[in-house]
């Protein structure tokens, strides 16, 4: 038997090997997924989306939950996009090639790797502490903005890294400066997959449970954080305010971890439909990434 023929085979093997434990594993997923839609499903309803945590069970909800996820994912938007879009254009397309750009491409190589409970550890000390945040909005979310900023940085470095160089040097040849290329020509063009990275980065951020409860992110809320926006019946009618960033929160993994902890089976049904809702939120977000990839790869063909 020639190695050919034991490369085929091997071939062959490894690819059967790989195709059983695909299926394995989706399998296992599957019936974890099923298991909590037949236990959570029946708590899903109107009432469960309204109402405050509760002692009792069947009158516990996740309003002060999913409104503290929609608020924390608002903060670590508005910190980490700008940031880390704007740090991987630099060192992409900017940054000169020495010692000190290369110490910067290994620390956020490495940051990408760091456990999520690493960071809540940061959180606690920067933000909680030294800047005397407490346990608030704004703290939440500027750790989870740490968290995400690497992957955002590099998934932003990758997708300009994609853009031929030749749309580069066409834009040069017509006289346009650097900035007006970036902004112009490789931006437009890398858009897709930047935002396919920025989504998929936020979408770990919805699922975090380690850095917040580090922090000290509450597990029983029966308030809202202030909104942001008030409408009133003098002039000017709508008041503006940030004192939500301030306030108390709570977040879906932060409720569903108390909600298992629980030895009441009401609680754990609870739970089941807390990650219902909660993987519906990542899906969703995921969702949204594939149709941008597919939406920019049809758009743009070299």
């Amino acid at each position: 038997m020639n190695n050919r023929v034991i490369n085929k085979r091997l071939d062959g093997l490894f690819k059967a090997l790989g195709i059983l434990t695909t299926v394995f594993g989706l399998s296992v997923l599957l019936v974890l997924f099923i298991d909590v839609f037949l236990d959570g499903a029946s708590r899903l309803s109107l009432d469960f989306f309204t109402s405050f945590p509760s002692r009792k069970p069947e009158a516990a909800g996740i309003l002060s939950a999913w409104v503290g996820t929609i608020w924390i994912m608002a903060v670590t938007g508005c910190i980490a996009l700008p940031l880390g879009i704007g740090s991987g254009i630099y060192l992409e397309e900017y940054a000169p090639k020495n010692r000190l750009t290369a110490l910067i491409e290994i620390s956020i190589a490495n940051l990408a790797g760091v456990p999520s409970v690493i960071f809540g550890l940061l959180g606690l000390g920067l933000f909680v502490r030294w800047f005397n945040l407490d346990r608030s909005v704004l703290a939440g979310g500027l750790t989870l903005a740490i968290l995400v900023l690497p992957v955002i940085i590099l998934s932003t470095r990758e997708a300009l890294r994609a853009i031929p160089f030749s749309i580069r040097e066409a834009s040069y040849a017509v006289g346009a400066t650097k900035w007006q290329t970036v902004y112009c020509q490789v931006l437009p063009a890398a858009l897709g997959n930047i935002m396919t990275g920025v989504i998929l980065a936020m979408s770990r951020a919805v699922g975090e449970t380690a850095p917040l409860i580090t922090i000290g992110a509450l597990t029983y809320i029966a308030f809202l954080p202030q909104a942001p926006v008030a409408f009133s019946g003098e002039f000017p009618f709508i008041h503006l305010s940030l004192q939500g960033l301030f306030d108390p929160f709570t977040a879906l993994p932060i409720q569903i971890f108390n909600w298992v902890s629980r030895p009441q089976k009401g609680f754990s049904v609870n739970a089941s439909a807390g990650i219902i809702v909660l993987l519906g939120i990542t899906l969703a977000m995921n969702s949204v990434a594939i149709i941008l990839r597919y939406r920019q790869r049809k758009k743009t063909r070299w």
